[in-house]
C-alpha cells in the first residue's frame, strides 16, 4: 500500500474511532467492531479496492454524524415541546 493511502486509512480509522465514542451501544462495542473490520481488510493491496473501502468508511462516518445530529435534535425538541403538548 502506498504511503498516501496508508495515511488515508489511518486518518479514517482515527476519525471513526473518535465518532464511536458516542455510539448508542457503547464505545467499547464500536471499537471492537471497527477493529474487526479493519483487520479483516488489512491484506488488501489493490489501490482501487482500498479506495473503495475508504469510500465505504467515509459513508459510515456521514451516517454516524447524521445519527448523532438526529439524536441531539430529538432531545432538543423534547425540551421545548413536551410529549403531551401538540403544536400546529
Amino acid at each position: 500500500m502506498s504511503n498516501s493511502l496508508r495515511g488515508e486509512v489511518l486518518n479514517l480509522y482515527k476519525n471513526l474511532l473518535y465518532l464511536g465514542r458516542e455510539y448508542p451501544k457503547g464505545a467499547d462495542y464500536f471499537k471492537r467492531r471497527l477493529k474487526t473490520v479493519f483487520l479483516k481488510n488489512k491484506d488488501v493491496t489493490d489501490p482501487v479496492k482500498i479506495k473503495e473501502l475508504i469510500g465505504r468508511g467515509e459513508f459510515v462516518m456521514k451516517e454516524l454524524e447524521a445519527l448523532y445530529f438526529l439524536r441531539k435534535y430529538r432531545a432538543m425538541k423534547q425540551r421545548y415541546y413536551p410529549e403531551g403538548k401538540q403544536t400546529n
